[in-house]
């Protein structure tokens, strides 16, 4: 992995204001079974998509990381190459997020620390979530791409045979801290039964 921070336990932690906030949870709680410490950044549109869709306020869920960063604290630890980090990932990535990256806009916090992320050529992992797709949409995608993001759309895997809903995102959530070196358990792809 590249980036002098590939070391450390410290992990940020961005929810935008996309629909799936329950994937930021699950990463907070994934990481911490693994031993990371984590540097949360909620979006204020995220806190909207929190209580609508989880019944969940900031401070509800601010337990669930180790540090809890403003999203309007430009000046945060975060906000600079020096901090080492393993790495950012972004759970849910709203198009919005996914834009201000792909341009270099840091007006908040969630995005300056995905900015240096890609700067300091650490693993930044954007699960997008979006459904259709524009040109725009996907002239982002590849520009954050081009820079260095991995874009990790939470995808279900049926050949896991989820049996319930948080089944299908900690596989998805689980699939993408892969990419920041740690490896969850979870059912992983053993082959077909048998060749015909």
């Amino acid at each position: 992995m590249a980036g002098e921070g590939a070391g450390t336990k410290d992990v940020i932690v961005g929810i935008s204001g996309a629909s799936g906030a329950i994937y930021g949870l699950a990463c907070l709680d994934l990481l911490r079974a693994a031993g990371a410490r984590t540097h949360l950044i909620v979006s204020r549109a995220a806190e909207l998509t929190l209580k609508d869709e989880l019944g969940l306020s900031l401070a509800d869920i601010a337990p669930r990381a180790d540090v809890l960063h403003a999203a309007k604290n430009i000046g945060a630890t975060v906000a600079s190459g020096s901090f080492k980090a393993r790495g950012m990932i972004v759970a849910p990535c709203s198009v919005k997020t996914l834009a201000e990256i792909a341009t270099g806009t840091t007006g908040t916090l969630l995005s300056r620390a995905a900015d240096v992320t890609l700067k300091e050529r650490r693993r930044l992992v954007l699960m997008v979530r979006e459904s259709p797709l524009h040109l725009g949409h996907l002239r982002a995608m590849v520009q954050a791409t081009e820079m260095g993001a991995i874009i990790a759309p939470p995808v279900p895997a049926f050949y896991a045979k989820p049996q319930s809903l948080e089944d299908m995102v900690n596989y998805s959530v689980a699939r993408a801290l892969d990419l920041l070196g740690f490896n969850i358990e979870i059912p992983r792809w053993q082959g077909l039964g048998s060749a015909r």
